[in-house]
């Protein structure tokens, strides 16, 4: 095992996926469920954007090149995604709403929140430079690490949640809804200034 790799994909993953940041985000975007179908959003969040991350470490670079699409526009069809998301949660409308409880936690939670354009390129980026047996398996080791930590704090935010009075919680999906936006737009703006510059 390739350690020095696996603590740079950690590491560089845990900061990426910001889990201290999405755990409020988290808490804002499932306040109309149950906490039972909060446990599982966020179990099935970092299960999908597990998946999906690791399917891009194995083989995101060949699909990436043979659909002739670039990680700048992964970036900004996921800001425009997430402008969305924060759009409702501004104008104080539940997300997800009582139907769709669980569709939360693919979208927005497991993409582009956590396996977002930046963790993609960044575990497309080390599988090539790790393409040997040992460096490919420190890289997957890495993700399911920073996964572990991102699903721990989201838990624990859920928890937690549960003793805040349901006005704070009000009040905090709009502030949080301004945060999310601004982050969306930030994705996008990347994703054009990647596009330009390459």
């Amino acid at each position: 095992m390739d350690w020095e790799t696996l603590g740079t994909t950690f590491v560089t993953l845990a900061v990426l996926m910001d889990p201290v940041g999405i755990a409020p985000i988290f808490v804002a975007m499932t306040r109309a469920l149950s906490p039972a179908q909060r446990r599982q959003a966020a179990i099935r969040a970092v299960l999908a954007a597990g998946g999906l991350i690791i399917g891009f470490a194995l083989f995101g670079g060949l699909v990436l090149d043979y659909l002739n699409v670039s990680v700048h526009s992964l970036s900004i069809a996921g800001g425009l995604l997430l402008l969305l998301v924060a759009l409702e949660m501004l104008r104080g409308q539940d997300y997800p709403d009582e139907t769709g409880a669980q569709d939360v936690a693919l979208v927005p939670l497991a993409t582009p929140l956590l396996a977002g354009p930046g963790a993609i390129a960044t575990v497309i980026v080390l599988s090539r430079q790790h393409d040997e047996l040992s460096g490919r398996a420190a890289v997957i080791a890495g993700i399911l690490c920073a996964l572990a930590v991102v699903g721990v704090v989201m838990l624990a935010a859920e928890r937690v949640s549960r003793a805040v009075p349901e006005g704070l919680v009000n009040f905090l999906t709009r502030v949080f809804g301004l945060l999310l936006s601004a982050f969306a737009v930030q994705l996008v703006v990347n994703g054009i200034e990647g596009t330009l510059a390459s």
